[in-house]
């Protein structure tokens, strides 16, 4: 995710931390190579403009220049207004008297049908609404058969077109419908186009007088760059908006598209889908994609997928091993579980604060997500006992191992070579963690027990 933008900015800020104090000249160079890389992410050109007008006029304050580490101070002038720029991030409002109508408008190709059923997971899950999904799209084949399948996948209710009725009937009849079942929250997901036309223009427009929505969602593709917000510009003058989505934001090398489009439109970016599952999406927040940007890492999404993979029950028994000091191969199973549904190496290294430049320079072999397919294959291979008890894994045990796992002795050894460290390591935890709290040395039970529930909380 705008690795292209990321790598490019990187280097101007690497230029800027060799130097010293700073002059207005060394400010000047440094924008204009980043108005460079702006446009080489294929960033709007009003956007570019008025966002190095921000940052210039901060990064020239005395307070900035005089500073113990001026460049730092001009990453975090560069961060600010990339926040500023990207807006703020808003939940849907959903405060009407129910259903809450959420019409969803796109050209077809950006993700919509798909992206309706993510964000309905989403208000089912997070905010616990009875959601029905309403399939209005006669033209592409099996878009209906698509939506079906997606609410049936994430279990919420549907509702499709008869054969060869007219989208603006089959509305009315969805209202109908959701109000007598009770439903919090109707999705339109409406037909696209290749192309803006004024057919699909004035069925969108009846749609939305019939079925009068709270919110007006139009789903973009961020590959498609500033086209993404000329897209959105065109939406907004013809059926108007009350939010944006920006699909595909994984694949996004560039950041044009998510830069550009709330500087063009004025209109909110909501959510960000990051993958094909029905899960990829994330809320919009600024200063998360701002972060990313600048490789400060996301430490807000690697906790969120770290809370996806964690089970309560898995985290309460991990704890309880570690404060006996105990480490088995059936724990380090868990974690390597854990670890896989996270995504891959690489992937998390980057969301780590400080750790995005070091994840380009590591060899990807060393970062190869099949070693941890392979250390668990070794384990499953073992028995119970041996899980249990490592030390008794001697030579003909590993032969058998190995042979069951399909990997090597050599694999094995690693791996028995890897955990016997993290065992080590976990031995000291044995009562307590050192240092926790300045304490130097034991927690009581009254601090394990609050470190337990914040384990079990937060699942980490």
């Amino acid at each position: 995710m705008f690795e292209q933008l990321s790598g490019k900015l990187s280097a101007v800020f690497d230029k800027l931390s060799a130097k010293g104090l700073l002059t207005e000249t060394d400010i000047n160079n440094c924008l204009r190579e980043i108005r460079i890389a702006l446009l080489q992410a294929d960033v709007a050109l009003p956007v570019i403009k008025e966002f190095l007008e921000k940052v210039k006029e901060k990064a020239l304050q005395e307070s900035v220049l005089k500073a113990i580490k001026p460049s730092e101070q001009v990453i975090k002038v560069v961060h600010d207004s990339l926040v500023e720029t990207l807006g703020q991030g808003e939940e849907l409002d959903l405060t009407c008297q129910p259903p809450a109508v959420i019409l969803m408008a796109g050209l077809q190709g950006s993700g919509k049908t798909s992206t309706t059923a993510k964000i309905a997971k989403v208000l089912k899950e997070k905010r616990n609404k009875k959601v029905l999904l309403v399939s209005l799209d006669i033209y592409r084949p099996a878009a209906q058969e698509q939506l079906q399948t997606l609410a049936n996948s994430i279990d919420v209710g549907f509702y499709g077109l008869t054969n060869g009725e007219d989208p603006r009937k089959t509305a009315k009849k969805a209202m109908e419908m959701a109000k007598k079942q009770a439903y919090d929250i109707v999705m339109l997901d409406t037909a696209g186009r290749l192309e803006i036309d004024d057919n699909l223009m004035t069925e969108l427009k009846d749609v939305k007088e019939i079925a009068n929505p709270i919110e007006t969602l139009l789903v973009v593709d961020s590959l498609t760059g500033q086209v993404a917000a000329k897209v959105a510009q065109s939406f907004k003058d013809s059926i108007g908006l009350t939010g944006l989505v920006l699909t595909r934001i994984d694949g996004d090398g560039r950041a044009g598209a998510v830069l550009s489009v709330k500087g063009i439109t004025q209109v909110p970016v909501k959510y960000l889908t990051t993958g094909e599952t029905v899960d990829a999406i994330q809320e919009f927040d600024p200063s998360r994609i701002a972060n990313r940007i600048l490789q400060m890492g996301d430490i807000v999404e690697l906790v969120e997928k770290a809370q996806a993979a964690f089970e309560n029950e898995d985290a309460e028994e991990m704890m309880k091993s570690m404060s006996k000091g105990r480490f088995t191969l059936v724990d380090l199973k868990k974690q390597l579980e854990m670890v896989g549904k996270m995504g891959s190496m690489s992937s998390l290294m980057k969301m780590m604060p400080g750790m995005g430049k070091l994840a380009s320079k590591i060899d990807p072999a060393k970062m190869d997500d099949k070693v941890i397919k392979h250390q668990i294959a070794i384990i499953n291979s073992m028995t119970l006992k041996e899980r249990l008890n490592p030390d008794i894994i001697k030579a003909k045990r590993k032969i058998r191992i190995a042979k069951g796992s399909g990997l090597t002795v050599n694999d094995v050894n690693k791996l028995l070579k890897s955990h016997k460290q993290m065992s080590v390591m976990m031995k000291k935890f044995k009562g307590g963690m050192p240092g926790l709290g300045g304490l130097g040395g034991k927690m009581t039970k009254s601090q394990q027990n609050q470190m337990m529930n914040q384990m079990k909380n937060f699942k980490i």
